[in-house]
């Protein structure tokens, strides 16, 4: 011991362990943050094959890990070419009529398709793309659930529904308004949105921007002349641009929408026409699919020279799909309807999973 120097302190045996780990601890933890940050730089790079070797992944969210089924996209990839050549046979055997058609499979875009841009009278069809429009603003803050809209003279609608019977002056809130639209498509109620969009000027804007080009309001509803139109893909489309989460980001305003129209009463074209596709008849349609693991989300329209039908169908899967028929023809002509429920049920078997 040098003599003025404190005895050194006798080291315990378990501290040189614990120094290693906290230094292994530190070491793993510097370079997990390298590894990661390195991993976000390249995650692009990896995602497009850019200039690494490797393939390009394709980003549609089809499938979540562990099998989930994913949002999925509205982009036509592979077509049925069968059910294609199948509606233009029907659609030829019946002259006069002008029928449009466009079923897309949004998981894996398996599609079939006819004239499926073609602008046709869009009758009560309108009623969908227009509530997209009015959920988008709810979601926005542009516009409260509970918000009364006054109806005013110029709205007042007739044909369907029951707004249209009550006072000039009277205010509904902006969700019965929104429900009554799709549930016994109400006219009035379809009117008294228009106006608090902003118009037809401002609402037609809105189609344009969400990728609608045939969608346009010229009138009023009911529209008996058919001078607004929408094409067979638009009515898809603005199914699918909520399903696929593109449009309405927040899952309950999405949830709004799929109730509202789970609200249609009629389901006499694509939900009957998948029916009789399947080889079955029924006055419920919707609670005879439900035995096939199909679900029907619809809203319809028929002013006499045009009938249409569009919606979201739950396949048996789990997959979804959206379909719009379209046709015109000679007032009050029931092969109108019926040209629309043979399309839907010449769909039903891919629908169902039978091939």
């Amino acid at each position: 011991m040098t003599p003025g120097r404190p005895p050194r302190p006798r080291s315990k045996p378990w501290v040189q362990p614990l120094l290693l780990l906290l230094r292994l601890a530190v070491t793993g933890v510097g370079l997990g943050v390298v590894v990661g940050s390195a991993l976000k730089l390249l995650a692009p790079r990896f995602a497009q094959g850019g200039g690494l070797g490797i393939p390009a992944i394709d980003p549609a969210p089809r499938r979540l890990p562990g099998g989930g089924l994913g949002l999925g996209r509205f982009e036509a990839r592979r077509e049925l070419s069968d059910l294609s050549r199948r509606w233009a046979t029907l659609a030829a055997a019946q002259k006069g009529l002008t029928a449009s058609g466009f079923l897309l499979v949004l998981d894996d875009g398996r599609y079939a398709e006819l004239q499926p841009d073609r602008a046709l009278p869009a009758a009560s069809s309108i009623k969908t793309p227009i509530l997209l429009a009015a959920l988008e603003d709810l979601e926005a803050g542009k516009l409260r659930w509970n918000e009364p809209l006054p109806m005013t003279k110029e709205v007042v609608g007739g044909g369907a529904g029951w707004m249209g019977s009550k006072p000039v002056g009277s205010r509904f809130p902006f969700h019965e308004a929104a429900t009554e639209m799709i549930r016994v498509s109400d006219n009035t109620a379809t009117n008294l949105l228009i106006k608090r969009l902003g118009g037809k000027t401002a609402l037609n804007r809105r189609f344009q921007g969400l990728g609608l080009p045939a969608t346009v309001v010229n009138n009023w509803l009911p529209d008996l002349e058919g001078t607004n139109t929408t094409s067979a893909r638009d009515l898809a489309r603005s199914i699918a641009l909520v399903e696929t989460g593109e449009k309405l980001s927040s899952p309950r305003v999405r949830d709004l929408f799929r109730e509202i129209l789970a609200t249609s009463r009629t389901n006499t074209l694509i939900p009957l026409g998948l029916l009789k596709g399947l080889g079955k008849d029924s006055s419920d349609p919707d609670g005879e699919l439900l035995a096939y693991g199909i679900t029907v989300y619809n809203k319809t329209g028929d002013i006499g020279i045009a009938y249409s039908d569009a919606a979201l169908i739950q396949m048996p899967n789990g997959e979804r799909a959206v379909a719009a028929f379209m046709v015109k023809g000679p007032f009050n002509d029931p092969r109108s309807a019926e040209l629309i429920r043979a399309m839907a049920g010449a769909a039903a078997p891919t629908l169902a999973g039978r091939r």
